[in-house]
């Protein structure tokens, strides 16, 4: 275990590179909206709450969110994806474009609808979800401009963060052509997993699931203790041949493993010194590794980087973002 610290003049250092670094972030692309209020009644027409709506808002989600990240570290941003040609998708390039994000490699889709998922909050209580979406594979010629797309785009960028979500837009023939690119430019590929796609992710730079998506992606009954992280960790490494797995573990801390002979493996102690929060924790942590190892961080820098930030980020309500500042100084 080590402490999770970097030494002040090369974090200094690694932290000032970031605003340098350009990543494309590859993944689904969602809509998030909230819509707040308070309840002080029962409907008369069935047994559910009346809220009052007293605010409505709109952020990126699902890779967005990756996106804001990145962008809230300084770094220049481009999305690849696909969104609808609707209402929600236009919102969602402008709320993406107004952070500096840029979209020439995000595709409208005139036959699927922009991913939506709406949060009902009331009294800090989340009420109900309600999504629209359409869950599949993009159609072909979707996918080969897509393809093109980032094609064009990896040479350009310093680091390339696979966001899937499972709905359609990394299918693999996507996955291969941006790992083959990646490889080409020399450019490391980090993957934040779905548990059902788990085993395409071969011959990444990083996976970084959290404990549950990492026993659950190997088909393995989780078990207690750090003794079985380890052994997880190896599994990962041999099924997937990645250079490091990052598996997050809460309050836990997080372990880095890195694929060489022998294995080396270094647990992180969590930061956090109050936890309000673990919305978007994973979009954070996947966020400032990948830009650590763009700015030339060590795996284990990079890794103990990305503990910092997580330790900020849950002590923030909501979906949050860290800045480079806070990184620097270790505010909350």
């Amino acid at each position: 275990m080590i402490n999770g610290s970097v030494a002040g003049p090369r974090l200094q250092k690694l932290l000032k590179e970031f605003h340098n670094k350009r990543i494309l972030v590859l993944g689904d692309l969602m809509l998030d909206q909230f819509v707040r209020g308070k309840v002080s009644r029962l409907s008369p027409e069935a047994p559910v709450p009346v809220v009052q709506v007293t605010s409505e808002s709109q952020v990126p989600g699902g890779a967005g969110n990756v996106c804001s990240n990145l962008a809230s570290l300084g770094a220049s941003v481009s999305a690849a994806s696909l969104v609808g040609n609707d209402e929600a998708g236009r919102l969602l390039l402008a709320l993406l474009r107004n952070n500096g994000i840029n979209t020439e490699s995000v595709l409208l889709a005139p036959d699927r609808p922009t991913t939506q998922k709406c949060r009902i909050i009331a009294d800090h209580q989340q009420v109900v979800r309600y999504d629209r979406e359409t869950v599949g594979p993009t159609a072909r010629k979707e996918q080969d401009a897509l393809i093109k797309a980032i094609q064009a785009e990896i040479p350009r960028c310093q680091g390339v963060i696979i966001s899937d979500y499972g709905k359609g837009v990394v299918t693999p023939p996507v996955l291969q052509a941006a790992i083959r690119s990646a490889k080409k430019a020399g450019v490391p590929v980090t993957v934040d997993p779905k548990i059902e796609h788990f085993r395409r992710y071969k011959g990444v730079d990083c996976i970084t699931p959290n404990l549950h998506e990492a026993w659950t992606g190997m088909r393995l009954i989780a078990k207690p203790g750090q003794a079985s992280v380890e052994e997880l960790g190896r599994r990962i490494l041999r099924a997937l041949q990645p250079e490091t797995v990052l598996i997050t573990q809460g309050g836990e801390g997080m372990t880095l493993f890195e694929n060489r002979s022998p294995v080396r493996s270094t647990h992180i102690a969590a930061q956090a010194r109050e936890v309000y929060d673990v919305t978007g924790a994973g979009d954070t942590v996947i966020s400032v590794f990948t830009l650590a190892l763009a700015a030339g961080a060590t795996y284990q820098e990079a890794a103990v980087i990305a503990n910092r930030a997580a330790g900020i980020v849950v002590g923030k309500l909501g979906t949050a973002t860290v800045s480079v500042q806070e990184l620097g100084n270790g505010r909350r």
